[in-house]
């Protein structure tokens, strides 16, 4: 009996080490390069339409006084008709100067609602959308500027009738930690992966400080949502409409993502990601979702990711008596080793950790989102 119970044990962790470590190869290496062989045509062309659309940009703003006046006159000042563009910002619950700064704008071209407490980003986006006036919806934030002809790129799209949703790209500045190196190859990776989505039929979320949607398309979401630039994309194209991505629509972030400033997003991010999976179930059922497979490996599987890496590990152990799971061993105890190493202040100059460090990081904050989720992802949307 002790032996056909170390037989099934010795089965059970075989099993249990192959599908994590085939379940990751896919998350993180297979999915992309699938994804990027399937996708083979030219990428998207930039056109002009005859007649530009007429064109609202939103912005939801807390105490932003300091940001809030070049950011609009940057976007006013876009390669773009000025009577077929209109900046709406969202005052939520500011309790600076962020009023009295946007009001010193033009005010034939800027719309300002107040509000007088704070609600969260979601609510202001229902808001908004409830207000604006145009043919297409332009979503950005307080931070960061927009490339003089962004707009225009975005808006050129619409004139296919198949297109419901847009995104651009988000240039950042480059992270001077090993991590934050590590963490910089991750979004790089990331939108070569919603480019390829995108020539095949559609990219799964959208890059929330650029991108754009066709208003008629809009359905308001939960004042509690963590994740409006995946959601709101996803309810577009569950109705059937096109979700694509520029990466000449360029918008500039002075932020860097080295960890120190990463986590708070990350784990909200991710905590998003959750609540999408649990609030929105019939996204994953291929009969109601043309998208569900790229979901679930786009977004899901990552999700998972830090419990394949807790059993391959634990597997990995329970086999080294066999030489080769000794070597494997081996090579998971280097990997976390030097990604340990990158968390060190003194790391940034070693290129090699940059990616063990961000990886880490990234499963790390993960199992940090997932807990965020536990503890409040139902009770407070994105302030």
């Amino acid at each position: 009996m002790a032996a056909i119970s170390s037989i099934h044990t010795a089965l059970f962790a075989h099993l249990a080490f192959w599908i994590s470590g085939v379940a990751l190869a896919y998350t993180f290496v297979g999915y992309g390069a699938l994804m990027r062989w399937l996708a083979r045509r030219p990428p998207l062309e930039h056109k002009v339409p005859d007649q530009p659309l007429e064109v609202c940009v939103v912005i939801v703003a807390h105490n932003e006084a300091k940001r809030i006046g070049p950011r609009i006159e940057n976007l006013l000042a876009s390669d773009y008709p000025p009577e077929k563009l209109r900046v709406l910002l969202v005052s939520d619950g500011s309790t600076d100067d962020t009023v009295a700064q946007a009001q010193r704008l033009d005010p034939h071209r800027l719309t300002i609602l107040t509000q007088a407490t704070r609600a969260g980003k979601a609510a202001g986006l229902n808001a908004a959308l409830a207000r604006a006036t145009g043919e297409i919806v332009v979503f950005t934030d307080a931070r960061q500027r927009f490339a003089s002809d962004a707009i225009a790129r975005l808006a050129a799209h619409f004139t296919d009738p198949s297109i419901g949703a847009v995104s651009g790209e988000l240039e950042i500045e480059a992270s001077s930690s090993a991590t934050g190196a590590g963490v910089d190859a991750y979004w790089r990776y990331e939108k070569q992966l919603r480019a390829a989505e995108s020539r095949l039929d559609s990219c799964i979320g959208c890059t929330g400080a650029i991108y754009a949607i066709r208003r008629s398309l809009f359905t308001p979401i939960p004042s509690d949502t963590l994740l409006d630039d995946v959601v709101i994309p996803m309810q577009i194209a569950a109705r059937g409409a096109r979700v694509i991505h520029d990466s000449q629509a360029l918008a500039f972030d002075p932020q860097t993502l080295d960890p120190s400033r990463e986590k708070r997003r990350k784990r909200r991010t991710l905590a998003g990601n959750f609540q999408m999976l649990f609030r929105h179930p019939g996204w994953l059922l291929p009969w109601r979702n043309r998208l569900w497979w790229q979901l679930i490996s786009h977004k899901y599987l990552r999700l998972a990711a830090p419990f394949f890496l807790l059993t391959a590990f634990a597997a990995n152990v329970a086999l080294t008596p066999r030489l080769f799971y000794q070597a494997t061993l081996a090579l998971q105890i280097l990997f976390y080793a030097a990604a340990a190493l990158g968390f060190l202040p003194r790391s940034r100059r070693l290129k090699v950790l940059a990616l063990p460090a961000g990886f880490v990081f990234l499963n790390l904050m993960v199992l940090r989102g997932f807990l965020l989720y536990l503890t409040r992802g139902n009770r407070a949307g994105w302030n």
